[in-house]
Formats: structure tokens, sequence, C-alpha cells
């Protein structure tokens, strides 16, 4: 059977063009979940520091409640700066069948389940919930990694395709 190589350049553009969406998609979660703790944190800092939130009495703790949460937010917002530069900086490829199952493989598992196999964002959903982010310290991740197409987990399922 003779390859066709533009055919199979093709099929990989695809492959990059709808990871390369996903990763948009993922990202703008991001972003919005970062705007929405930075907001919050803003809040929770402005509560903290008003005039009214001083302490009257020893159980009057409105104060530091607002702060500890204000810190909260902060550290949220920081997280989310983390896992945007791991996935900025995570290179985008294109898996054949003969690869490992590695950070950046879509993986289809028999019976329809579409995974990206990410360092972060596990759970969160993309594409109309048609794909879940799945990662390595996840009980499912730690099945795919290193794993090959047409390899049984131990659960049974099959691997079905990995691009």
């Amino acid at each position: 059977m003779m390859c066709n190589p533009k055919s199979n350049r093709n099929v990989s553009n695809q492959v990059m063009t709808e990871k390369e969406s996903l990763l948009n998609s993922l990202l703008d979660i991001l972003i919005t979940q970062r705007q929405t703790a930075l907001a919050a944190a803003e809040d929770a800092h402005n509560d903290a520091t008003n005039e009214q939130s001083v302490a009257e009495t020893q159980y009057d703790t409105i104060g530091l409640e607002a702060a500890y949460l204000a810190h909260g937010q902060s550290q949220r917002v920081a997280d989310i700066d983390v896992m945007i530069r791991k996935l900025k900086a995570l290179p985008l490829r294109n898996f054949s069948a003969e690869d490992e199952i590695d950070l950046g493989a879509l993986v289809t598992l028999q019976g329809g389940l579409t995974c990206w196999f990410l360092p972060v964002c596990g759970g969160v959903k993309l594409n109309d919930s048609k794909i879940v982010v799945i990662t390595p310290q996840s009980p499912l991740g730690q099945k795919l990694d290193g794993a090959e197409m047409d390899e049984k987990l131990d659960d049974g399922r099959l691997i079905i395709s990995v691009r």
C-alpha cells in the first residue's frame, strides 16, 4: 500500500490546529479564573483594610478573616500564573501510533473517552465536554503515562487512538 506524504501532512496539520485551538480554549478558561480570583483578592484586601474591619473585641475577627481570604485569593492568582506558564511552555507535537503517551498527547480510549494529557488543569472539559484534561498525577494519567496505542490498561480499557 502506497502512503501519501501530503495526506499525512494534512492530518498532522489538522491535529496541530486542533491542539492549538484546545490550548487557546484552556488558556481562556485560566485567564477568566485568574481575573475572578484577582478581583476577589482585591475585594478581600479592601475589606481587611477597611476602617470598619478594625476589631472591637478579641472575638471580632472579621478583619483577620478578610486578610486570610485576600491571601488565599492572591495565592490562587499565583497558582494560575504558574499553570499558564507551564501550558505556554509545553511544546505541541503530533504523536504517531508508535509513540509512547507523553505530555501533549490526545488519547482516545475504547468507549469514546478522549483525554488530553497535560501537566496541569486536570478535570477541565474542553470542546463541548468531548475532551477532558488528564494529568500524570491522576489515577488514569498514571496508567496512560508511557502507554502505547492498542495497549490494554489494567482497568480493561483499550487505547484506540494517540495523536
